[in-house]
């Protein structure tokens, strides 16, 4: 199991359309992948999971995976973050 912990810095959070970019991203890894923000953990691959956290500009998450790619996924996922959810 790999963790990383980010700020979502753009002001939009995480709705709509980066969390679209989000979850694709996501779908790129064969591992399993969670978002966590305080006590709540949801799939990072599930739209309605991610979008169900209510993620705003500033908010800490955390980036959970668990398989083969993991790592790889962890750090794509965090980078695209940090990016501000421009490819």
């Amino acid at each position: 199991m790999y963790v990383k912990e980010v700020t979502v810095e753009n002001q939009v959070g995480l709705h709509a359309r980066p969390a679209t970019f989000f979850i694709q991203k996501a779908n790129e890894y064969k591992a399993s992948i969670w978002v966590e923000k305080e006590e709540r953990r949801v799939n990072a691959k599930s739209l309605l999971g991610v979008l169900s956290l209510g993620i705003v500009g500033g908010t800490a998450i955390r980036i959970i995976a668990d398989g083969p790619d993991e790592q790889a996924a962890v750090d794509g996922l965090v980078k695209l973050v940090n990016s501000g959810f421009s490819e």
